[in-house]
């Protein structure tokens, strides 16, 4: 059994698999709400005994006994990692570490800890014959101190420590394979930020963190129909992106559709800016997809608003299709599952 744990800053998700000859099989998926779900969210009040106590309901639900995984892959959200691609000198392999620790503390912000890395060789740079493209993977002592601690709390041996956005680049992987041509963008929407990964078989890696995700969709509206956190919830739920569709009260159906400047038009330049510096570093401009995963990628009419105005074919992202033993009827939002997905296909040996 492997246990794939993504412990989000509003839900617990976990994903569970084991691996045959032939692939990975399906077993199970769960999912638990961090804080009390009469309460409106804040996540400054979400803390280390929330998790806690989440992440055992969640475990007792599916009937998993902490102590006794023994195959567990959990990660760092993007905010907690920094994921570089970079070209340096070919060197011998015990020189590496020490280059890549130097390379850490001039790409991370330091906290007076000092930096954990790991690292994986893609190959020979394409340009310059005598150096190397690395992926640099770095958080600070303190952030994997703390999650290490967190997991002994719930009762786990920690295992494999992954970071959230390679997690859901390992699971788009495994169900598709990357155009000849063009790049392929992964948009993880979060409930606090979300994460935006640029895959391309020819250009190097991206990743950026937007720091707007379904919080910031809440607030937003609840702020425009003058609403409390609760109700705005329950209208985004229902209503999904046109909710901030205004009319103009006398003929019903009129719509002047989303006029004023919203909070997805600006969660959509963010995507933009983020892909023209892409385009800027690598030349390459043609975005052939752009798929969403994460809890708030099912919110009604995100994908076709974010098509709309990229001009960008987008969709939902579903991480379990070709796990053998996966019923599209027993589980709810798959997209949600991308992050665990992805960590435990880690932990069966495929790696980042």
């Amino acid at each position: 059994m492997i246990l794939g744990l993504d412990i989000g800053r509003q839900y617990i998700k976990a994903v569970v698999l084991e691996k045959h000859k032939k692939g990975h099989k399906f077993v199970n998926a769960g999912i638990r709400l961090v804080t009390d779900t009469h309460q409106a969210y804040d996540p400054e009040k979400v803390s280390q005994p929330l998790w806690v106590m989440a992440t055992n309901e969640l475990m007792k639900e599916m009937k998993i006994n902490p102590k006794k995984v023994k195959n567990l892959v959990s990660g760092l959200s993007g905010t907690q990692v920094s994921i570089k691609q970079i070209t340096t000198m070919d060197m011998p392999q015990d020189e590496f570490h020490s280059a890549m620790t130097f390379e850490a503390r001039k790409h991370i912000p330091m906290d007076g800890s000092d930096a954990v890395i790991d690292y994986q060789v893609l190959g020979s740079n394409r340009k310059e014959v005598d150096k190397v493209d690395v992926v640099l993977v770095a958080c600070t002592k303190k952030t994997s101190a703390n999650h290490l601690d967190l997991l002994r709390e719930i009762g786990f041996k920690p295992g494999i420590l992954d970071s959230n956005p390679l997690a859901a680049m390992n699971a788009f992987s495994y169900v598709n394979e990357l155009p000849d041509e063009g790049a392929v963008v992964l948009l993880d929407v979060g409930a606090v930020s979300s994460s935006l990964m640029v895959l391309d078989r020819q250009n190097m890696l991206f990743t950026r963190d937007i720091p707007i995700g379904n919080h910031e969709f809440v607030k937003a509206l609840a702020t425009k129909l003058d609403k409390d956190y609760l109700s705005a919830a329950d209208e985004l739920n229902h209503n999904g992106v046109s909710s901030f569709e205004q009319s103009d009260g006398g003929d019903d159906s009129f719509q002047i559709g989303i006029a004023d400047r919203n909070i997805f038009d600006n969660f959509v330049e963010d995507i933009r800016r983020s892909l023209r510096y892409y385009a800027k570093m690598t030349n390459q401009s043609f975005f052939t997809h752009i798929y969403l995963t994460g809890g708030a990628s099912s919110i009604l009419g995100l994908s076709k608003f974010i098509q709309g105005k990229l001009n960008i074919e987008a969709s939902e992202f579903n991480p379990l299709t070709l796990f053998d033993g996966y019923d599209s009827d027993s589980v709810i939002n798959p997209p949600q599952y991308t992050v665990a997905a992805g960590l435990a296909l880690h932990g069966g040996g495929l790696e980042n």
